[in-house]
């Protein structure tokens, strides 16, 4: 059962806050208290000036060590909310004080009042007067409005006592006050200073020793004022030692139970992903609370009088907050200052939400796993440690605690101890505490062999939630190679592919942020002064080293911070972490982590006979094991599945591996066409299709099945098929869903060709309702996302796609009886080139390197060509990192082609030949379809200059020689925006991209193109301004293009030198430098015609239909994450 903080009381802000005022002012008295100790000797008025103004509030104040310790220890907790402290406050101090005021101004009324009493005249009483009675009324007043107070916010201090600390207090106090009064007296006998007698020395060797060593004994006599020091010191330190006892908080020794452990592990399974620290809250030597929904919880340890937690909240973020507020509430309770260690920045919110104050405490090392890579200056050191490692012989293996035999682990439990040696085993917030429990079987071990097999290195890591390890020891033999860690970790990494491992947490830096800065040019000289004082403490305390250890491997730092309570001081908080990390020894017996007792705890687990393992491994079993997520199914979609359950407790398979099949529904049709009303041809047959439509007369059930583009009646009758048969069809069938259907070929009476079925099986269910045949599926959006169910509800859908294919193969066939050769060219490259558009860029982590989805094959062609490949081809997929519209797609098919010793004359030929009888193989005759009828596109096409075209266009009569400032004005007058810095020939390009393009028709070659506008593009022979390219454009939108390749390898590494210099100044569309394309065009390329044809807007062409309809799958915007 998991226990919990009985008392959750809401305490009003307006408490909190006095209460917490109430502790700052007896602590306040206390400093003052400790500052008079050596000041009332040279100025005894300005000290009881003060100690006045204190007692007016009730706080009795002195200038002894005795009562500067007795007022510090009521404030110390007075600060912690002990209620033992505010009473003792409201009672003794205050309580005490009222009684006295009240005596006062009893006896100053009395004596004002009768002035001339004989019995009041006296030299000290003489002093007093009305102002005194003033004072006194006051002191009195706030007296009881401090009373009144404290008693209103005594909520505000809910901390108990441990059973039994009176006695031992008092016993404490007694025994130490004995051993004061026994120095003081031995010391008074030796140096009396002007006491006489026993009876002086005895007695104020009594009240030096209670802290009133300024009392006279027989007039003015005293002893030494050393004296009363020496042994009001020991009488204060018996003073601090017995109230710190009585004070002391009720410590509950509860450490995880089983049952709690199991409920963290169930937290971290299910939410262990946010924090690489959750797993370390199973230790053994903590205790555990959680929220009210157990959605969340707070491990922690009490040292020192610190509720010390570390990490996250474990669990939902959403219950962290209730989580928290029951640890602080418990805190209050216990009188524990509650404090975390390491929390995130998200954690922090929420600490600092619930009360906390935040402060920056270093940062943890993180590796991303896909961004590791040796390579790289930066790397250097790491890849010189493995390599040397390396060569020594090391290898090293990477293994789950739980794939380790027993005999193995306790070996290394038994290493880690030996390498440890005597140095104190630390952590707290970043360690387990405990090496080879058969419960932490998800833990990672990376063993260190030299080349002898001996075991020279351990790194063990914990689980971080599922995809992910976090550091928890490291070990390695001292006599190891140098550079064993940075081996391990490499091996680390390359593992964890293996290991399904996506993130890798090493150690926690503190203060990194300053080494780093400190390193930088223009560090300021505080920030160096604090660097150099780190530094120093590094050689105790390992900070620097630290840092420079993980820096090493190119981290991602994370964050981490302490978190405090307002109420605690950053002294005892830092004191019981360092208590608690190992790094200080612990300030009293009873704050030690008691390691025995911790392993009396992992010996009770080991001993119940294996079931906590059992339930771990079934926790962890059930957890991680993939779930489905819920669906919001509709009423359709339920009938349909409870169908489904329906159909295989019926015996029927709904998802059968094959089923009767020997005719298609299109054969049918095409042999049965012309058969008379109700006729049986007696003919059997098994045909499949989906059922489109439905309806039912009695006895006689009719269905529609769909083929492809071929449909056929279905006829079910009791007579043919029998009634159970009929039945189950009427029962169990949807309209969606695909069947097999047995029985004669006839004719109904009304001529419908049909099946009279005499069986039916099911061949696959549909679990969705179909759309509305009569309504459609019409929405152009919905179409492209669905295009599964476009292809069913839409027959033009199914039919451009088959148009597709057909026209894909008689591209083919076209190339191959003319004797091309296909080939296939990288699509990840390594630069991207052979046409200017912007690529998709990814990255390839086994070499840390970018690549390129390529843009076009040009360039690996022509280095076929240079091989001596002769006439080749490739139909394959590119890609243009570019929007989608009615005429582009990001990802696209093409043909590019190159034949030797062909120009663009050559290419422009095959490229209609190609297209005619690709229309021809599609449609059975050279025309396109277009959406006022066919066009036939048999014969000659036009063939004009760009020049010529743009000169149409715009009424202008240009050429190759028409100057750039008449471009650009004529660019103006027809509205052509264009940037300030093109060439005359870019000026031509963007005329022809916004007038001539978009304004043709039926197919056109648009050709010499200038030549600034194609670097890979042969110059004319007789225009050296132009370039032997063409354009086909049909219908508005460029349906291929050939060039007259460049095969001059120095012109060709000018041109491209130039591209380059574009793309390194910025334009992302410009072509990178490709040494490799360039060192083969040197071998000798012969004179060569280049071809691309675009197969999506070859389609365009011959259906008239927009991109979006000829693709299978066009791209799409992907729909938002719900």
């Amino acid at each position: 059962m998991i226990s919990q903080v009985s008392s959750e009381q809401v305490i009003p802000k307006w408490q909190q806050r006095a209460a917490v005022w109430v502790g700052r002012a007896v602590l306040f008295a206390a400093v003052c208290s400790f500052i008079a100790v050596p000041v009332h000797l040279f100025a005894p008025d300005v000290v009881a000036d003060v100690e006045d103004v204190i007692e007016f509030f009730g706080i009795p104040a002195g200038h002894t060590f005795l009562s500067a310790v007795y007022l510090a220890v009521v404030g110390s907790a007075l600060r912690r909310g002990k209620r033992a402290a505010l009473l003792w406050v409201l009672f003794v101090f205050e309580g005490l004080w009222l009684l006295g005021r009240i005596a006062a101004v009893g006896f100053l009324s009395v004596l004002i009042a009768n002035p001339n009493d004989p019995d009041l005249k006296t030299p000290e009483f003489e002093k007093l007067g009305v102002g005194d009675l003033e004072w006194s009324v006051a002191s009195l007043v706030v007296t009881l409005g401090m009373i009144w107070l404290l008693w209103r916010i005594r909520g505000a201090f809910p901390a108990r006592l441990a059973p039994g600390t009176r006695r031992l207090a008092v016993g404490v106090l007694i025994t130490g006050l004995l051993i004061s009064i026994a120095v003081s007296i031995t010391l008074t006998q030796v140096f009396p200073h002007t006491l006489h007698g026993q009876k002086q020395k005895v007695g104020w060797a009594i009240f030096a020793a209670l802290g009133q060593s300024r009392t006279t004994m027989g007039g003015d006599r005293s002893g030494h004022n050393w004296v009363g020091l020496t042994v009001g010191f020991l009488s204060a330190l018996s003073l601090v030692i017995a109230f710190a006892i009585f004070l002391r908080s009720v410590r509950r020794v509860r450490y995880l139970s089983q049952a709690e452990e199991l409920e963290v592990r169930r937290l971290l399974l299910q939410y262990g992903e946010r924090d690489s620290l959750g797993y370390f809250a199973t230790r053994r030597d903590k205790a555990v609370i959680f929220s009210p929904d157990n959605n969340a919880a707070i491990a922690y340890r009490v040292v020192n009088g610190v509720s010390l937690a570390s990490g996250d909240p474990l669990g939902d973020p959403v219950a962290w907050p209730a989580a928290i507020q029951r640890w602080l509430a418990e805190a209050r309770v216990y009188g524990w200052s509650p404090a975390v260690l390491s929390a995130s920045e998200e954690a922090a919110h929420a600490y600092v939400d619930a009360g906390l104050r935040a402060l920056a405490m270093g940062d943890e090392a993180i590796i991303d796993v896909a961004d590791f890579s040796l390579e790289g200056r930066t790397m250097r050191p790491v890849r010189q440690a493995v390599t040397r490692a390396q060569r020594a012989g090391y290898h090293a293996e990477v293994r789950r605690h739980g794939d380790l035999s027993p005999d193995a682990l306790q070996e290394y439990v038994r290493l880690a101890e030996k390498w440890r040696g005597a140095q104190t085993e630390r952590g707290f917030s970043m360690a387990l505490g405990r090496l080879g429990d058969p419960a932490d079987a998800r833990c990672v071990m990376v063993i260190a062999r030299d080349s002898e097999g001996a075991v020279r290195g351990l790194l063990s890591f914990v689980p971080w939630g599922v995809r992910g390890v976090s550091l928890d020891l490291m070990r390695r033999d001292p006599e190891s190679v140098n550079g064993l860690m940075e081996f391990m970790v490499t091996a680390l990494v390359d593992a964890c592919s293996d290991l399904g491992v996506h993130h890798i947490s090493l150690n926690f830096a503190m203060f990194r942020e300053i080494f780093s800065d400190a390193e930088r040019v223009g560090a300021g000289p505080v920030l160096r002064l604090t660097n150099a004082l780190l530094t120093a403490a590094s050689r105790f305390w390992q900070l620097e080293s630290l840092y420079q250890s993980n820096e090493k491997y190119l981290p991602r730092w994370s964050p981490r911070l302490i978190c405090y309570s307002r109420g605690a001081s950053l002294a005892q908080v830092l004191l019981a972490a360092g208590t608690a990390e190992g790094f200080l020894p612990a300030p009293r017996p009873w704050t030690r982590v008691d390691t025995v007792e911790t392993a009396e705890r992992h010996a009770i687990r080991a001993a119940d006979g294996g079931r906590f393992n059992a339930a771990v491994r079934e926790q962890e079993h059930e957890l991680l094991r993939p779930v489905l997520p819920d669906r919001r199914l509709t009423e359709q979609e339920r009938i349909r599945r409870t169908k489904l359950a329906e159909l295989v407790a019926a015996g029927i398979e709904p998802y059968p591996v094959s089923v009767p099949r020997t005719e298609t529904l299109e054969r049918i049709r095409e042999v049965n066409d012309h058969l008379p009303a109700d006729h049986h041809t007696g003919h059997q047959v098994s045909v499949t299709g989906r059922v489109t439509r439905m309806r039912n007369h009695g006895g006689l059930a009719f269905a529609q099945l769909q083929d492809g583009l071929a449909e056929l009646q279905v006829m079910l009758t009791v007579e043919a098929c029998g009634p159970e048969a009929l039945r189950l069809w009427r029962r169990l069938v949807d309209i969606g869903d695909h069947v097999s259907v047995t029985g004669e070929v006839v004719t109904s009476r009304r001529g419908e060709l049909s099946i009279e079925a005499t069986g039916w099986v099911m061949a696959a269910k549909c679990l969705h309702p179909l759309p509305d045949k009569r309504k459609g599926f019409t929405d152009p959006e919905a179409r492209v996302r669905q295009r599964h169910l476009d292809l069913v509800m839409n027959p033009d859908s199914l039919r451009m796609m088959r148009h597709r294919s057909t026209a894909v193969r008689a591209l083919r066939n076209g190339f191959e009886t003319r004797g091309f050769i296909e080939v296939e060219t990288p699509m990840l490259q390594a630069v991207h080139g052979g046409a200017n558009a912007r690529p998709f860029i990814t990255h390839i982590n086994a070499y840390d390197t970018e690549l390129f989805l390529r843009i076009a094959p040009e360039l690996f062609l022509k280095r076929l060509s240079v091989g001596g490949m002769g006439k080749i081809f490739e139909l394959n997929r590119n890609f243009r990192n570019e929007g989608a519209d009615a005429t582009h797609n990001p990802e696209f098919t093409s043909v590019e082609a190159y034949q030797p010793y062909a120009d663009y004359h050559t290419m422009r030929e095959l490229t209609r030949e190609l297209l005619i009888e690709t229309a021809t193989a599609v449609f059975g005759k050279p025309v396109v379809k277009r959406p006022d009828g066919e066009l036939d596109i048999s014969g000659d096409w036009p063939v004009i200059s760009v020049h010529d075209a743009v000169s149409r266009a715009t009424g202008v009569q240009i050429d190759s020689g028409t100057s750039c400032e008449r471009l650009r004005e004529l660019c103006g007058e027809l509205g052509v925006h264009v940037a300030f810095d093109l060439s005359p020939g870019e000026l031509v390009l963007e005329l022809y991209d916004e007038l001539v393009e978009p304004a043709t028709t039926m197919p056109t070659f648009y050709t010499d193109f200038p030549l600034e506008t194609s670097p890979l593009t042969r110059t004319h022979r007789s225009d050296p301004r132009l370039a032997e390219r063409w354009d086909l454009v049909a219908f508005g939108a460029e349906i291929g293009t050939a060039y007259s390749e460049l095969v001059d390898p120095v012109e060709q590494r000018r041109r491209l030198t130039e591209q380059s210099l574009k793309a390194a100044a910025g334009d992302p569309e410009a072509m990178s430098l490709d040494e490799d394309f360039l060192s083969a065009l040197e071998y000798a390329m012969p004179p060569t015609g280049g071809l691309g044809i675009g197969v999506d807007r070859v389609m365009m062409m011959l259906t008239g239909q927009n991109i979006r309809a000829t693709l299978a799958f066009p791209f799409v915007r992907p729909a938002p994450r719900l």
